[in-house]
């Protein structure tokens, strides 16, 4: 756990170095499929939806998503997300996001409250859609009697919203 947290840190310092999102980066809705429990007795599969706004407060854009399991499990979440730019076609966003999650049949993490933060890795195309890979971890940062975590492991299609219903 403090090697996660040692890690995002890191990432998101040298990150700031980098360029920032640009100002005409659209809005976005997400699709990201996956792993949930990456590497542990309990994986299933993970599916997600997000909304990621175009509204930047500095450097921050708000987003909000809905994440479910193939165990039941289900999470809903609000949070902040940090677009950074390396070159034209690569962008890397972190984010963090607090939620409410039902474990269903699934894993037990400790808490209703649960936060996620999350590397992501992602090819810009021409259109500004993305395609990336995506690293997370959920914990309730010891506020349950128990705070095992959860890892995973997603593939995201992010697509701009005026795709989707036009201009």
């Amino acid at each position: 756990m403090r090697l996660w947290r040692t890690v995002c840190f890191g990432v998101f310092a040298l990150l700031l170095l980098v360029q920032p999102a640009r100002a005409d980066e659209p809005d976005f809705i997400a699709f990201s499929a996956g792993v949930f429990d990456l590497g542990k007795n309990q994986k299933a599969v993970e599916g997600r939806l997000e909304y990621r706004s175009d509204i930047r407060l500095w450097v921050f854009k708000p987003f909000a998503g809905l994440m479910g399991t193939s165990d039941g499990g289900a999470y809903g979440y609000a949070g902040v997300l940090v677009d950074m730019f390396v070159g034209r076609r690569m962008v890397a966003t972190i984010s963090f996001a607090p939620g409410a999650y039902a474990k269903g049949d699934g894993k037990k993490l400790g808490h209703e409250l649960e936060f996620r933060s999350q590397l992501e890795l992602a090819y810009r195309f021409d259109d500004r859609s993305r395609l990336g890979l995506a690293l997370s971890h959920m914990s309730n940062a010891s506020i349950g009697d128990k705070n095992p975590g959860a890892e995973s492991l997603m593939l995201t299609y992010a697509l701009p919203v005026s795709k989707l219903f036009g201009n």
